[in-house]
């Protein structure tokens, strides 16, 4: 074996250290040393993590309390979603979760129950109808994770039962039944798993978190003593508990009803996952699932539950798009039944952009075809004006003012409300700052919704500092 020379001129010079250098090597060293630490420190959070569920994943009881017959199971995807390796399991393709909250009442099971309580009492059962539905693509090609929201009064045909309520799926026919609908409404999507959850479960799963920080639009207040259900919260960000929670969600008493509603999960589960995937948060899943563990029925095992988890936690915040069904209210009514009717075309359109469903003909909407709804959320009406007027100089014709953000933002959202990513993108270009949201918590009558924050005030402020205001 040779051994290479160093020439001369390569070689280090010794060199003597001043106080004063000295002293600054030993800082660099020590925050050397502090980095180090703590990446060794987040590599044994992990590690724990990692333990833990797979200590958990080896002695716990099953997450799945219903059995489906072989017929009912054919209708979910039997492949395998996630690999297993010395690391935490990981997702090897993308899938699509089909979520079912659940709100049962004792007189949806025995009319006696409730005249023995004097009230209709929660009850832990999975067997009523759907609350919520959401289907989620967890997509590892893509990092991206897609969420449609399901309307409980969406109108749709289900086998069996002809034309109704989709919610009523799950009262018929339990998660199978579910998912043949929403496949059907929704372009054929395969559905490879699902989680059904009652609102205790919910409850319990925020207290867990130790809450969540949610601003909330508006004052909302009502009673339901039939239910003992007690809605008592005020505007404003705050943290919500388990409890308050669910006042937030069950609350439907305003303009939009059930759609209301929609957008107000919406909000909470973007502000779910945000709490969720904290690291401190992270290496306390098993204990979580625990907790909740009598409420959940799901078919996805420990492992893949644990492979979503993994890949949400890696997921960029803007990267995560909230759609809802594309359609519109029936009115007043039909029959005096409030549907949420389906717009199948764009439905299509939707499908395809967000669960690889169909052909995506991508295809770029003029400004002057666009509506767009202004939410001030700055206090500021003169700034509004001058929004207004950049706009329409920009070629955007469809716009209009409607009623303020009450939620005081720092950076401005232009919210895509029905999935239109490329426009509010091109919007956001247009006008140079705030951030693209794909969700529907937006004005849903208009195409796209800015939601002005103080950025705009800080652009306008540093632009009247310009020679000539350019």
């Amino acid at each position: 074996m040779s051994v290479q020379k160093i020439p001369p001129q390569s070689r280090p010079r010794k060199t003597s250290i001043r106080p004063t250098a000295r002293k600054d090597y030993a800082r660099q060293h020590r925050r050397r040393w502090l980095v180090i630490g703590a990446g060794l420190a987040a590599v044994g959070v992990v590690s724990a993590a990692a333990g833990a569920l797979l200590a958990f994943s080896l002695s716990a009881t099953p997450l799945r309390q219903s059995q489906l017959s072989p017929e009912e199971e054919a209708v979910f995807q039997d492949e395998a979603i996630s690999t297993q390796n010395l690391k935490l399991p990981s997702l090897t393709r993308p899938v699509n979760i089909l979520f079912i909250g659940t709100k049962v009442l004792s007189s949806d099971i025995d009319r006696s129950t409730e005249k023995e309580l004097g009230y209709d009492a929660l009850v832990n059962s999975f067997d009523g109808l759907a609350d919520t539905m959401l289907l989620l693509r967890f997509d590892p090609t893509k990092d991206k994770l897609a969420i449609i929201s399901i309307p409980r009064d969406t109108k749709t045909r289900i086998k069996g039962h002809g034309i109704t309520k989709i919610n009523n799926a799950n009262y018929y026919g339990g998660p199978a039944l579910t998912a043949k609908t929403i496949s059907d409404l929704l372009e054929g999507v395969q559905i490879d798993r699902y989680v059904r959850v009652n609102v205790q479960g919910v409850e319990k799963l925020i207290d867990a978190l130790g809450g969540v920080e949610v601003y909330v639009p508006k004052d909302m207040k009502y009673t339901d003593q039939t239910q003992h259900l007690y809605i008592d919260l005020k505007e404003g960000e705050q943290r919500l508990d388990g409890d308050k929670a669910m006042q937030f969600l069950r609350f439907r008493y305003d303009k939009y009803g059930d759609i209301g509603r929609v957008q107000r999960q919406q909000a909470l589960i973007r502000a779910t996952i945000e709490q969720a995937l904290k690291p401190s948060t992270l290496v306390r899943i098993p204990k979580i699932l625990k907790i909740i563990q009598s409420h959940i029925d799901t078919n996805l095992s420990v492992e893949e539950l644990v492979a979503l988890a993994g890949f949400a936690a890696h997921t960029e915040r803007s990267k995560v798009e909230m759609t809802i069904v594309p359609g519109d209210f029936n009115g007043t009514g039909q029959n005096g039944v409030s549907y949420w009717l389906p717009n199948r075309r764009k439905i299509r359109e939707v499908m395809a952009q967000y669960f690889d469903r169909g052909y995506n003909e991508v295809t770029s909407t003029l400004p002057s075809a666009l509506s767009v709804a202004i939410q001030d959320s700055t206090g500021q009406p003169e700034a509004v004006r001058s929004l207004l007027t950049m706009l329409q100089n920009a070629g955007y014709q469809n716009v209009y003012v409607d009623a303020d953000w009450h939620e005081p933002l720092e950076m401005t959202r232009v919210i895509a409300q029905k999935g239109d990513r490329e426009s509010a993108e091109t919007l956001q270009t247009n006008l140079g700052f705030g951030e693209v949201r794909v969700e529907s918590t937006g004005i849903l009558s208009s195409d796209l919704t800015i939601q002005l924050g103080k950025d705009w005030l800080d652009r306008e402020d540093s632009q009247s500092l310009l020679p000539n205001g350019l």
